[in-house]
């Protein structure tokens, strides 16, 4: 038995965690950017585009005002609905590490900052749905996108206050985002090392766990 086999509610991030989401993402950004004629942008750049809200990626990383990255959100999801959505594969483990969870008893969630419109359908695409008991993401106009407001969106929404208190509940996650917001709500935080994050970020940001393959989980 290790350490992470006494949480009994664990929430689980979705981009870079669940799914290996880069493609979708960082060819929704580039035809976003393209519309205001930004052209050939890194990819280093645009794979800062996984993990965070989408407003928040335009003004930080392009200096958008909070209008312009509005619209640029609209942009990005005129190609994410259409395609982006499915350019994206669950992780290899995943499906095998969730089924074997929910044999032990385990009760999981997701909490994501994608909206749940877009959540939903990823997880019915990947077969992913049936493992989770209930998946809270962010609404479209990304009011609920923090993920500390998305954790406790889910703590609320099942009535896990007292699983909080008891310290049953662990988010994993695989950026620093997922560790801030886990934090913010008292909730220990395990990074993947198989998303978009590193050991440089999860040491800075103080990640309670670290874990290099989903079995680590079991």
């Amino acid at each position: 038995m290790n350490q992470l086999s006494s949480f009994t509610h664990l929430f689980w991030d979705l981009d870079g965690t669940l799914t290996e989401s880069a493609p979708g993402i960082i060819n929704s950004a580039r035809h976003a950017l393209e519309y205001y004629g930004i052209h050939n942008v890194p990819e280093s750049t645009l794979k800062k585009f996984i993990g965070p809200p989408l407003m928040d990626s335009f003004q930080e990383l392009f200096g958008f005002s909070r209008e312009k990255a509005h619209e640029a959100m609209g942009k990005y999801r005129e190609y994410f609905a259409e395609k982006g959505l499915f350019e994206n594969s669950a992780y290899d483990g995943i499906i095998e590490t969730l089924s074997a969870l929910k044999s032990q008893g385990k009760h999981l969630f997701v909490a994501t900052s994608k909206p749940e419109i877009f959540m939903n359908r990823i997880l019915e695409k990947f077969n992913l749905a049936p493992f989770f008991e209930f998946a809270g993401g962010s609404d479209l106009e990304e009011t609920r996108s923090e993920k500390a407001k998305v954790i406790e969106y889910v703590i609320k929404e099942n009535h896990l206050e007292e699983e909080r208190e008891n310290g049953k509940i662990l988010m994993i996650g695989d950026r620093k985002h997922d560790i801030i917001g886990a934090h913010k709500n008292n909730i220990p935080c395990c990074a993947v090392l198989w998303g978009y994050g590193s050991r440089e970020e999860f040491s800075e940001f103080k990640a309670d766990f670290v874990i290099e393959k989903p079995g680590e989980l079991l």
